[in-house]
């Protein structure tokens, strides 16, 4: 997939808000802090479309941002976060699971991990939720550059292990680097490309 321009569309609320048009989606999905903006920058090529934080759990709203004329990047809540209210929770969790579930374009999600750590509990019940529904996904592991480039492909399997998932459905990279740009990029042009609706 080559990237020719993008743009930032509408930030929604409320699930019944979501867009609903004969545009394909690619969805972002990640505990709080794990890059999800950076990511979404990085492939896009635009380093200050979606808004970056240091801040765990800055992402509220699912935000759509515009690839080609033709597809959306959509960046949803972060899970996990702490300090967040189970009133906050229980209101991201409302606008994730009827976006994923009753999405009909929806193509992929990308599930992002941080490379550095061991995945979380939160982050294998998106996994246990995403094949649920059957879902079509990648995981995505953040923040590679903090490896030396002989670490990372054993840090993958890692990864892969401990998430039950192919090692090749994991795909390393960096915001900060551009690391696995292109890869990731091929492999979602692969599921856009693909007549892969789902109930």
């Amino acid at each position: 997939m080559e990237i020719k321009n993008v743009k930032f569309i509408t930030s929604v609320a409320d699930s019944r808000k979501m867009i609903v048009d004969e545009k394909h989606q690619v969805a972002f999905v990640g505990r709080s802090n794990v890059g999800k903006s950076s990511l979404i920058n990085m492939l896009l090529k635009h380093n200050k479309l979606a808004k970056t934080s240091s801040t765990p759990g800055r992402t509220r709203l699912i935000n759509y941002f515009q690839a080609n004329e033709d597809v959306y990047f959509v960046d949803l809540p972060g899970y996990g976060y702490a300090k967040a209210s189970k009133k906050e929770v229980d209101g991201w969790q409302g606008m994730i699971e009827p976006y994923l579930i009753e999405n009909e374009q929806l193509k992929c999600v990308c599930m992002l991990v941080d490379s550095r750590y061991e995945p979380t509990a939160q982050d294998k019940q998106m996994l246990k939720f995403l094949n649920y529904y059957q879902i079509p996904f990648i995981i995505i592991a953040t923040k590679c550059d903090k490896f030396g480039k002989s670490q990372v492909k054993p840090q993958m399997v890692k990864i892969a292990n401990y998430l039950g998932v192919g090692k090749d459905n994991v795909f390393p990279s960096s915001g900060d680097t551009g690391y696995g740009r292109l890869e990731i990029l091929n492999k979602l042009d692969q599921f856009l490309s693909e007549n892969n609706d789902f109930e």
